[in-house]
Protein backbone atom coordinates (compact mmCIF):
# COMPACT_ATOMS: atom_id res chain seq x y z
CA UNK A 1 0.00 0.00 0.00
CA UNK A 2 1.71 3.49 -0.70
CA UNK A 3 2.71 5.53 2.20
CA UNK A 4 1.68 8.63 3.41
CA UNK A 5 4.51 10.43 2.55
CA UNK A 6 4.09 8.86 -1.06
CA UNK A 7 0.73 10.14 -1.04
CA UNK A 8 2.04 14.14 -1.05
CA UNK A 9 3.08 14.93 -4.55
CA UNK A 10 -0.34 12.99 -5.60
CA UNK A 11 -2.43 15.38 -3.18
CA UNK A 12 -0.96 18.82 -4.05
CA UNK A 13 -1.55 17.26 -7.81
CA UNK A 14 -5.40 16.85 -6.83
CA UNK A 15 -5.02 20.21 -5.33
CA UNK A 16 -3.54 21.85 -8.16
CA UNK A 17 -6.41 20.19 -10.31
CA UNK A 18 -9.68 21.02 -8.82
CA UNK A 19 -8.36 24.70 -7.21
CA UNK A 20 -10.26 26.43 -9.75
CA UNK A 21 -13.11 24.98 -8.90
CA UNK A 22 -13.01 25.02 -5.10
CA UNK A 23 -12.29 28.96 -5.46
CA UNK A 24 -15.55 29.36 -7.34
CA UNK A 25 -17.47 27.34 -4.74
CA UNK A 26 -15.60 30.26 -1.93
CA UNK A 27 -16.81 33.37 -4.25
CA UNK A 28 -20.45 31.55 -4.61
CA UNK A 29 -20.48 30.98 -0.83
CA UNK A 30 -19.24 35.04 0.04
CA UNK A 31 -21.46 36.41 -2.20
CA UNK A 32 -24.51 34.61 -1.01
CA UNK A 33 -23.95 34.16 2.60
CA UNK A 34 -26.52 33.44 5.27
CA UNK A 35 -26.76 34.26 9.14
CA UNK A 36 -26.85 31.63 11.78
CA UNK A 37 -29.79 29.32 11.82
CA UNK A 38 -30.70 30.42 8.46
CA UNK A 39 -28.54 28.28 5.97
CA UNK A 40 -30.86 27.07 3.64
CA UNK A 41 -29.46 27.75 0.42
CA UNK A 42 -26.17 27.51 1.38
CA UNK A 43 -27.07 24.19 2.42
CA UNK A 44 -28.57 23.31 -0.95
CA UNK A 45 -25.49 24.37 -2.96
CA UNK A 46 -23.65 21.86 -0.67
CA UNK A 47 -26.03 19.38 -1.18
CA UNK A 48 -25.71 19.72 -5.00
CA UNK A 49 -22.26 19.43 -5.22
CA UNK A 50 -22.62 15.73 -2.85
CA UNK A 51 -25.45 15.08 -5.33
CA UNK A 52 -23.17 15.72 -8.32
CA UNK A 53 -20.06 13.17 -7.14
CA UNK A 54 -22.67 10.38 -5.84
CA UNK A 55 -21.81 11.17 -1.95
CA UNK A 56 -23.98 9.68 0.88
CA UNK A 57 -25.15 12.22 3.22
CA UNK A 58 -27.88 13.18 5.08
CA UNK A 59 -28.90 16.83 5.51
CA UNK A 60 -31.40 19.26 8.01
CA UNK A 61 -29.32 17.98 11.26
CA UNK A 62 -29.49 20.23 14.23
CA UNK A 63 -30.93 22.62 11.74
CA UNK A 64 -29.29 23.03 8.23
CA UNK A 65 -26.09 20.87 9.16
CA UNK A 66 -25.16 18.18 6.76
CA UNK A 67 -23.05 14.79 7.45
CA UNK A 68 -21.82 12.45 5.75
CA UNK A 69 -18.77 9.68 4.39
CA UNK A 70 -17.00 9.07 1.94
CA UNK A 71 -15.82 5.36 1.95
CA UNK A 72 -12.60 4.18 1.05
CA UNK A 73 -11.71 0.24 1.23
CA UNK A 74 -13.18 -1.45 4.31
CA UNK A 75 -15.01 1.39 5.25
CA UNK A 76 -15.67 0.24 8.86
CA UNK A 77 -11.64 -0.25 9.62
CA UNK A 78 -11.61 3.42 10.98
CA UNK A 79 -13.32 6.95 10.53
CA UNK A 80 -12.43 10.01 10.94
CA UNK A 81 -14.05 13.54 10.74
CA UNK A 82 -13.69 16.55 9.57
CA UNK A 83 -15.88 19.36 10.28
CA UNK A 84 -16.33 22.84 8.42
CA UNK A 85 -18.82 25.82 9.85
CA UNK A 86 -21.33 27.61 7.51
CA UNK A 87 -22.97 30.79 8.47
CA UNK A 88 -21.80 34.24 8.32
CA UNK A 89 -21.75 37.30 10.36
CA UNK A 90 -24.19 40.54 10.58
CA UNK A 91 -21.29 42.77 9.15
CA UNK A 92 -21.91 45.17 5.83
CA UNK A 93 -19.09 44.20 3.51
CA UNK A 94 -16.96 46.86 2.65
CA UNK A 95 -14.44 45.20 -0.08
CA UNK A 96 -14.03 46.04 -3.48
CA UNK A 97 -14.28 42.01 -3.92
CA UNK A 98 -16.04 41.40 -7.61
CA UNK A 99 -18.31 38.81 -5.66
CA UNK A 100 -19.12 41.08 -2.72
CA UNK A 101 -22.00 40.18 -0.89
CA UNK A 102 -25.31 40.39 -2.57
CA UNK A 103 -26.85 39.91 1.07
CA UNK A 104 -26.89 43.18 3.08
CA UNK A 105 -26.09 43.57 6.06
CA UNK A 106 -24.28 39.77 5.93
CA UNK A 107 -20.80 39.02 5.27
CA UNK A 108 -18.68 36.08 5.63
CA UNK A 109 -15.88 37.75 7.40
CA UNK A 110 -14.76 34.86 9.28
CA UNK A 111 -13.94 32.70 6.68
CA UNK A 112 -16.46 30.13 6.97
CA UNK A 113 -16.50 30.83 3.05
CA UNK A 114 -12.95 29.19 2.92
CA UNK A 115 -13.71 26.34 5.40
CA UNK A 116 -16.60 25.26 3.50
CA UNK A 117 -15.31 25.47 0.41
CA UNK A 118 -12.29 23.40 1.42
CA UNK A 119 -14.09 20.90 3.03
CA UNK A 120 -15.78 20.24 -0.18
CA UNK A 121 -12.03 20.29 -1.95
CA UNK A 122 -11.42 18.00 0.14
CA UNK A 123 -14.68 15.75 -0.59
CA UNK A 124 -13.58 15.76 -4.06
CA UNK A 125 -10.03 14.72 -3.58
CA UNK A 126 -11.04 12.08 -1.35
CA UNK A 127 -13.55 10.35 -4.00
CA UNK A 128 -11.20 10.51 -6.82
CA UNK A 129 -8.81 8.70 -4.22
CA UNK A 130 -11.60 5.94 -2.83
CA UNK A 131 -10.13 2.98 -3.91
CA UNK A 132 -6.53 3.54 -2.55
CA UNK A 133 -6.98 4.32 1.09
CA UNK A 134 -8.66 1.98 3.80
CA UNK A 135 -11.35 3.54 6.17
CA UNK A 136 -13.68 6.50 5.31
CA UNK A 137 -13.96 9.76 5.88
CA UNK A 138 -16.93 11.62 7.57
CA UNK A 139 -17.49 15.14 6.97
CA UNK A 140 -19.28 17.69 9.21
CA UNK A 141 -21.25 21.22 7.56
CA UNK A 142 -22.02 22.60 10.85
CA UNK A 143 -24.64 25.48 10.86
CA UNK A 144 -25.04 28.27 13.73
CA UNK A 145 -21.21 28.55 14.75
CA UNK A 146 -21.65 31.92 15.67
CA UNK A 147 -24.86 32.15 17.51
CA UNK A 148 -25.44 30.78 21.21
CA UNK A 149 -26.25 27.56 21.95
CA UNK A 150 -24.22 26.64 18.56
CA UNK A 151 -24.72 24.28 15.73
CA UNK A 152 -22.26 21.88 17.02
CA UNK A 153 -24.12 20.68 20.30
CA UNK A 154 -27.49 20.55 17.92
CA UNK A 155 -25.74 18.65 15.63
CA UNK A 156 -24.66 15.89 18.36
CA UNK A 157 -28.05 16.20 20.38
CA UNK A 158 -29.56 14.99 16.98
CA UNK A 159 -27.21 12.05 17.04
CA UNK A 160 -24.92 12.32 14.23
CA UNK A 161 -22.44 10.04 16.53
CA UNK A 162 -25.43 7.72 17.80
CA UNK A 163 -23.98 4.57 15.27
CA UNK A 164 -20.27 5.70 15.00
CA UNK A 165 -17.79 7.93 16.85
CA UNK A 166 -14.87 8.88 14.82
CA UNK A 167 -11.83 7.91 15.88
CA UNK A 168 -10.50 11.42 15.51
CA UNK A 169 -12.10 14.84 14.03
CA UNK A 170 -10.66 17.68 13.03
CA UNK A 171 -10.90 21.45 11.72
CA UNK A 172 -9.00 24.66 10.64
CA UNK A 173 -9.83 28.30 10.48
CA UNK A 174 -8.61 30.86 8.40
CA UNK A 175 -5.72 32.50 10.68
CA UNK A 176 -5.17 36.19 8.78
CA UNK A 177 -2.17 36.85 11.42
CA UNK A 178 -0.02 34.07 9.63
CA UNK A 179 0.89 34.92 5.70
CA UNK A 180 -0.26 32.21 3.13
CA UNK A 181 1.78 29.07 2.96
CA UNK A 182 2.34 28.58 7.05
CA UNK A 183 -0.02 26.37 9.12
CA UNK A 184 -0.33 26.40 12.97
CA UNK A 185 -1.67 24.82 15.97
CA UNK A 186 -1.93 24.79 19.72
CA UNK A 187 -1.12 21.37 21.88
CA UNK A 188 -3.59 20.83 24.81
CA UNK A 189 -6.07 23.71 25.87
CA UNK A 190 -6.17 25.80 22.25
CA UNK A 191 -9.32 28.30 22.68
CA UNK A 192 -11.28 29.76 25.57
CA UNK A 193 -14.53 28.68 27.09
CA UNK A 194 -17.02 31.51 26.56
CA UNK A 195 -20.16 32.89 29.10
CA UNK A 196 -22.52 35.72 28.19
CA UNK A 197 -23.16 38.07 31.16
CA UNK A 198 -26.22 40.08 31.57
CA UNK A 199 -26.63 42.40 34.27
CA UNK A 200 -30.02 44.61 34.69
CA UNK A 201 -29.42 47.37 37.69
CA UNK A 202 -32.49 48.25 39.41
CA UNK A 203 -32.71 52.19 40.64
CA UNK A 204 -35.31 54.72 41.18
CA UNK A 205 -35.02 57.02 38.52
CA UNK A 206 -35.99 60.86 38.84
CA UNK A 207 -35.04 64.62 38.17
CA UNK A 208 -31.26 64.85 37.44
CA UNK A 209 -31.24 67.96 40.16
CA UNK A 210 -32.63 66.28 42.91
CA UNK A 211 -30.61 63.28 42.97
CA UNK A 212 -31.60 63.11 47.07
CA UNK A 213 -35.13 61.62 45.72
CA UNK A 214 -33.61 59.13 43.34
CA UNK A 215 -31.48 55.97 43.68
CA UNK A 216 -28.74 56.48 40.75
CA UNK A 217 -28.85 53.27 38.71
CA UNK A 218 -26.22 54.62 36.92
CA UNK A 219 -23.79 55.18 39.48
CA UNK A 220 -24.69 51.84 40.82
CA UNK A 221 -23.37 50.55 37.57
CA UNK A 222 -20.36 52.20 37.35
CA UNK A 223 -19.47 50.99 40.87
CA UNK A 224 -20.85 47.48 39.58
CA UNK A 225 -18.23 47.71 36.39
CA UNK A 226 -14.98 48.66 38.18
CA UNK A 227 -15.61 45.74 40.86
CA UNK A 228 -16.34 42.91 38.38
CA UNK A 229 -12.79 44.04 36.73
CA UNK A 230 -10.60 43.10 39.90
CA UNK A 231 -12.34 39.98 39.78
CA UNK A 232 -9.96 38.17 37.73
CA UNK A 233 -7.22 40.04 39.29
CA UNK A 234 -7.65 39.38 42.95
CA UNK A 235 -9.49 35.73 42.14
CA UNK A 236 -8.15 34.21 39.28
CA UNK A 237 -4.76 32.07 39.78
CA UNK A 238 -2.52 34.11 37.61
CA UNK A 239 -1.46 31.00 35.64
CA UNK A 240 -5.01 30.63 34.56
CA UNK A 241 -5.52 32.79 31.62
CA UNK A 242 -9.06 34.87 32.01
CA UNK A 243 -10.62 37.67 30.59
CA UNK A 244 -13.90 39.47 31.73
CA UNK A 245 -15.05 42.75 29.54
CA UNK A 246 -18.04 44.77 29.65
CA UNK A 247 -19.19 45.72 26.41
CA UNK A 248 -22.61 47.02 26.74
CA UNK A 249 -24.03 49.61 28.98
CA UNK A 250 -27.20 51.12 27.91
CA UNK A 251 -28.74 53.63 30.71
CA UNK A 252 -31.63 55.43 29.29
CA UNK A 253 -31.53 58.81 30.38
CA UNK A 254 -30.88 62.09 29.23
CA UNK A 255 -29.41 65.48 30.43
CA UNK A 256 -31.94 65.57 33.02
CA UNK A 257 -32.95 62.38 34.00
CA UNK A 258 -31.67 59.78 35.94
CA UNK A 259 -33.63 56.47 34.24
CA UNK A 260 -35.03 53.65 36.28
CA UNK A 261 -32.34 51.09 35.13
CA UNK A 262 -28.70 50.09 33.40
CA UNK A 263 -28.34 47.21 31.36
CA UNK A 264 -25.11 45.85 30.97
CA UNK A 265 -23.62 42.89 29.09
CA UNK A 266 -20.31 41.55 28.60
CA UNK A 267 -18.14 37.84 28.70
CA UNK A 268 -16.41 35.67 30.80
CA UNK A 269 -13.72 33.75 28.77
CA UNK A 270 -11.02 31.35 30.63
CA UNK A 271 -9.63 27.82 30.42
CA UNK A 272 -10.49 25.88 33.50
CA UNK A 273 -14.11 24.85 34.05
CA UNK A 274 -14.11 24.81 37.81
CA UNK A 275 -12.58 28.41 37.69
CA UNK A 276 -15.00 28.89 35.54
CA UNK A 277 -17.98 27.71 37.59
CA UNK A 278 -16.49 30.01 40.48
CA UNK A 279 -16.13 33.33 38.05
CA UNK A 280 -20.50 32.75 37.62
CA UNK A 281 -20.59 33.10 41.59
CA UNK A 282 -18.38 35.78 41.73
CA UNK A 283 -20.37 37.82 39.47
CA UNK A 284 -23.65 37.02 41.22
CA UNK A 285 -22.17 37.81 44.32
CA UNK A 286 -20.28 41.06 43.21
CA UNK A 287 -22.79 42.44 41.15
CA UNK A 288 -25.59 41.82 43.89
CA UNK A 289 -23.36 43.53 47.37
CA UNK A 290 -21.96 46.46 44.82
CA UNK A 291 -25.35 47.33 43.71
CA UNK A 292 -26.94 47.02 47.19
CA UNK A 293 -24.18 49.11 48.84
CA UNK A 294 -25.89 52.15 46.42
CA UNK A 295 -29.86 51.32 47.19
CA UNK A 296 -30.12 49.09 43.99
CA UNK A 297 -30.73 46.13 42.55
CA UNK A 298 -28.91 43.82 40.18
CA UNK A 299 -30.43 41.11 37.87
CA UNK A 300 -27.40 38.87 36.95
CA UNK A 301 -28.23 36.36 34.30
CA UNK A 302 -25.17 33.81 33.03
CA UNK A 303 -26.02 32.41 29.41
CA UNK A 304 -23.74 29.70 29.55
CA UNK A 305 -21.59 29.36 26.36
CA UNK A 306 -18.97 26.77 24.86
CA UNK A 307 -16.58 25.26 26.79
CA UNK A 308 -12.24 25.30 25.58
CA UNK A 309 -11.43 23.80 23.05
CA UNK A 310 -9.29 21.05 23.82
CA UNK A 311 -6.33 19.87 21.01
CA UNK A 312 -5.48 16.16 21.97
CA UNK A 313 -1.65 16.74 22.63
CA UNK A 314 -0.44 13.32 21.01
CA UNK A 315 -3.19 13.74 18.31
CA UNK A 316 -1.57 17.33 17.74
CA UNK A 317 1.69 16.15 17.96
CA UNK A 318 1.47 13.73 15.29
CA UNK A 319 -0.16 16.42 13.23
CA UNK A 320 2.57 18.87 13.70
CA UNK A 321 4.80 15.87 12.25
CA UNK A 322 2.54 15.42 9.34
CA UNK A 323 2.40 19.51 9.09
CA UNK A 324 6.18 19.71 8.78
CA UNK A 325 5.90 16.98 6.13
CA UNK A 326 3.36 18.70 3.59
CA UNK A 327 4.21 22.41 4.15
CA UNK A 328 8.32 22.28 5.48
CA UNK A 329 9.30 22.49 8.92
CA UNK A 330 10.10 26.37 8.99
CA UNK A 331 6.37 27.34 8.22
CA UNK A 332 4.83 25.18 11.00
CA UNK A 333 4.08 27.18 13.79
CA UNK A 334 3.50 26.40 17.44
CA UNK A 335 0.73 29.03 18.79
CA UNK A 336 -0.13 30.00 22.20
CA UNK A 337 -3.92 30.08 23.34
CA UNK A 338 -5.90 32.04 22.33
CA UNK A 339 -9.40 33.58 24.16
CA UNK A 340 -11.54 33.35 21.26
CA UNK A 341 -14.05 30.53 21.68
CA UNK A 342 -15.15 27.66 19.49
CA UNK A 343 -18.41 24.96 19.30
CA UNK A 344 -15.75 23.18 17.83
CA UNK A 345 -15.33 22.37 21.46
CA UNK A 346 -18.29 20.30 21.72
CA UNK A 347 -16.56 17.75 19.56
CA UNK A 348 -13.38 17.59 21.05
CA UNK A 349 -15.32 16.34 24.02
CA UNK A 350 -15.94 13.46 21.90
CA UNK A 351 -13.19 11.99 20.53
CA UNK A 352 -9.36 13.00 20.12
CA UNK A 353 -9.58 15.84 18.26
CA UNK A 354 -6.41 19.00 16.20
CA UNK A 355 -8.10 22.29 15.76
CA UNK A 356 -5.30 24.18 13.08
CA UNK A 357 -5.07 27.54 11.57
CA UNK A 358 -4.54 27.71 8.16
CA UNK A 359 -2.24 30.88 6.98
CA UNK A 360 -4.45 33.36 4.52
CA UNK A 361 -2.59 37.09 5.04
CA UNK A 362 -1.34 37.50 1.50
CA UNK A 363 2.43 38.48 1.04
CA UNK A 364 3.51 41.89 2.14
CA UNK A 365 -0.14 43.12 2.83
CA UNK A 366 -1.49 44.53 6.08
CA UNK A 367 -3.88 41.98 7.91
CA UNK A 368 -7.48 42.65 7.50
CA UNK A 369 -8.66 40.68 10.67
CA UNK A 370 -11.55 38.56 11.30
CA UNK A 371 -15.12 40.11 11.71
CA UNK A 372 -14.00 43.06 10.18
CA UNK A 373 -15.54 44.96 6.85
CA UNK A 374 -12.89 44.50 4.83
CA UNK A 375 -11.81 41.14 5.88
CA UNK A 376 -10.27 38.86 3.04
CA UNK A 377 -7.90 35.62 2.25
CA UNK A 378 -5.43 34.82 -0.45
CA UNK A 379 -7.27 32.50 -1.94
CA UNK A 380 -3.86 29.98 -2.64
CA UNK A 381 -4.26 29.35 0.97
CA UNK A 382 -7.28 27.38 -0.55
CA UNK A 383 -4.82 24.90 -1.76
CA UNK A 384 -3.40 24.45 1.24
CA UNK A 385 -6.15 23.39 3.32
CA UNK A 386 -7.53 20.91 0.64
CA UNK A 387 -4.15 19.57 0.51
CA UNK A 388 -3.15 19.20 3.63
CA UNK A 389 -6.63 18.12 5.45
CA UNK A 390 -6.31 15.44 1.99
CA UNK A 391 -2.60 14.92 3.21
CA UNK A 392 -4.12 13.99 6.69
CA UNK A 393 -6.79 12.04 5.90
CA UNK A 394 -4.63 9.69 4.13
CA UNK A 395 -1.67 9.87 6.79
CA UNK A 396 -4.17 8.63 9.35
CA UNK A 397 -6.06 6.02 7.59
CA UNK A 398 -3.22 4.86 5.22
CA UNK A 399 -0.28 4.91 7.94
CA UNK A 400 3.04 4.37 6.90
Amino acid sequence: MTSAKDFKERVGQLANKYYDEVVAYRRHFHKYPELSNQEAKTSEFICSQLDLWGVEYKKNIGGYGIYGFVNGKNPNKSTIAFRADMDALPIKEETNLPFISTNEGVMHACGHDLHMASLLGTIRIMKELENEFEGRVMFIFQPSEETYPGGARKMLNAGIFDEMIPCKIFAFHSTPEMECGYIGMTEGKAMASTDEIYIDIIGKGGHGATPELNIDPILAASHVVIALQSMVSRNATPTTPTTFSIGKFIADGRTNVIPNSVHLEGIIRTFDEDWRKQCHELIERIASQTAKAYGAEAKVFVDHGYPFVYNDIHLTRKVLDYAKTYFGETRVVNLPPRMTAEDFSYFSQEAPSCYYRIGTRKKNMPITNLHTSKFDIDEESIKNAIGFSSFLAISFLNPS
